[in-house]
């Protein structure tokens, strides 16, 4: 009856962790492309929005031309909240999952939720960390040396459209680096609370 409550309540765990999980990677995209957007509004303008279709939601219209799109929203800033929504909460549907069923290796539920969200929380922590390490190597590196990157034909400020997608670029690196040592964690926290049953 016991082992049955346990296994219970690690499944309820698990759906938290699978309902919370895309919606903290939201929340992360969301931050991540409001800082990107002050750095790099052409960015948005003449790519992102463009690439997500947000001139065809009626949120605004296209100042450029068919050759040279520019989308002028009516709020810029939720625009760039859209794209970082659609971008981040499969990632974070992603880690969670990988993250929650690496969990249950916790003897119980609570356990399982509370050092799956710790570990969940240090990838973020970590991919927030390399794209601001890619935002300083776009900055020093790539400015100097253009990299082979897809440029809107009416693009005006390469420098800070390269130091954006750099850190986008490198933000997605980070969230795998951050998986891996999130996994990691979770396996180093079993085996300590493993040792600390047998004392």
């Amino acid at each position: 009856m016991i082992l049955q409550n346990n296994f219970f309540n690690k499944f309820i765990a698990l759906i938290l962790i699978l309902i919370i999980a895309p919606f903290l990677g939201g929340v992360y995209g969301i931050l991540h492309d409001q800082i990107t957007y002050s750095i790099s509004e052409e960015y948005y303008t003449k790519f992102k929005f463009i690439q997500f279709g947000l001139g065809d939601w009626g949120l605004g219209e296209n100042i450029g031309t068919t050759t040279k799109p520019e989308i002028k929203l009516n709020n810029p800033r939720f625009g760039a909240s859209i794209i970082g929504t659609l971008a981040t909460w499969w990632v974070g549907m992603i880690i969670g999952v990988i993250l929650g069923f690496i969990g249950l290796i916790h003897n119980n539920a609570k356990m399982m939720f509370k050092t799956t969200m710790k570990a969940f929380l240090l990838t973020t922590g970590i991919a927030l960390l390399t794209g601001i390490i890619g935002l300083l190597y776009g900055k020093l590196f790539l400015t100097e040396n253009r990299p082979n990157w897809y440029f809107p034909k009416n693009l005006i400020d390469f420098d800070n459209f390269i130091i954006v997608g750099s850190m986008h670029y490198f933000s997605y690196l980070g969230g795998l680096i951050g998986l891996i040592i999130g996994i990691i964690y979770s396996v180093i926290q079993k085996k300590k609370d493993t040792i600390q049953r047998r004392i």
